[in-house]
């Protein structure tokens, strides 16, 4: 992750509650980080809470315990960034070069939607977890 000027964490169940929470998360961390402008700060929250209401919808637990949800946010003056650990869950396959999906299907539009609004997307398998790496570039300087 990039030197970021602030920092949120959220570890619970992979369940819809943590998932709302983490909307005291962003407020936290766009209170600390105004310089963010308004756009970047709407485009990189709709893409995390995208990827991680998919953790919710589409991960399948690899034993008997239930998946846990974190999120690691930052935002430093040029860069947003997000890690997403889907802790416990089976291995999943994720296209990321897939493109968008056609308008009137309903599977692969959140992941479409994630790659439009961040400059980065990174999916990987570490251990029993997979991880979704997210980043945005910001500011009057980003593409």
């Amino acid at each position: 992750m990039t030197e970021a000027t602030s920092r949120r964490c959220r570890r619970g169940p992979a369940t819809a509650e943590t998932v709302d929470a983490l909307h005291e998360d962003f407020d936290a961390l766009w209170e600390a980080a105004a310089f963010v402008p308004e756009a970047d700060r709407m485009a990189f929250t709709l893409a995390v809470m995208e990827a991680a209401g998919n953790v919710v919808v589409h991960a399948v637990p690899a034993a008997e315990a239930p998946i846990q949800l974190e999120v690691d946010l930052a935002a430093g003056p040029h860069r947003l960034e997000a890690m997403i650990y889907e802790i416990g869950a089976a291995p999943a396959e994720v296209d990321l070069g897939r493109a968008m999906a056609e308008e009137h299907l309903e599977s692969g539009r959140g992941l479409a939607l994630i790659q439009a609004l961040v400059s980065r997307v990174v999916f990987e398998r570490r251990g029993d977890t997979n991880v979704w790496e997210l980043s945005r570039e910001c500011g009057p300087e980003a593409p």
